[in-house]
């Protein structure tokens, strides 16, 4: 069955288009709710409610840019919600203080596996600046109102961010090195 009949199915209330659709795309919208979640519990909470969400607004899809970027932004907007909700008061930070810090996550002396786990790591409002800033390409403006903060916040937990994934990097890699010696 080609997209188009599924989504059209979909809009049917169809349970086996609805399935369908589920299966096919599940697994890269779950690798994106973790990004954005807490643990893994939190993570399948946040896909749920983000099909949940896709089958009850499939109808509002009208066929402009992708389909699958479409479901994107409704897993990461479910997310980020459930994140909003759980949040009280961000700090206000001085941005005079931020240092700018880049982190390589493209090191080949780093294993993907150990970047994704350091990332999982960071503390909730650095993570999520994180991922919607390096990962995701978002703005500092468009993170500002996603998740309810100042610009100044926002550039402030990337800072913070890079700066523990930086000193976790340098740990690893002064660790592998003093193995391998």
């Amino acid at each position: 069955m080609s997209l188009e009949q599924l989504i059209k199915n979909c809009v049917k209330q169809d349970a086996k288009a609805q399935s369908q659709l589920y299966k096919q795309y599940a697994s890269k919208l779950f690798s994106l709710c973790l990004k954005y979640s807490k643990n893994y519990a939190e993570a399948e909470d946040n896909l749920h409610d983000a099909f949940i969400t896709v089958f009850s607004k499939i109808d509002q899809y009208n066929n402009k840019g992708s389909f699958e970027g479409w479901l994107k932004r409704i897993a990461i907007n479910t997310s980020l919600q459930r994140y909003r909700e759980n949040v009280g008061v961000f700090d206000i930070v001085n941005e005079g203080n931020i240092e700018d810090v880049t982190v390589d996550i493209n090191d080949k002396d780093v294993h993907i596996d150990f970047l994704l786990k350091i990332i999982q790591e960071l503390p909730d409002r650095y993570r999520l600046v994180f991922n919607l800033y390096v990962l995701d390409g978002y703005s500092h403006v468009e993170i500002s109102e996603l998740i309810n903060i100042s610009i100044g916040t926002s550039k402030s937990n990337l800072a913070r961010a890079r700066m523990i994934l930086k000193e976790k990097i340098e740990d690893y890699k002064a660790n592998s090195n003093s193995r391998s010696l």
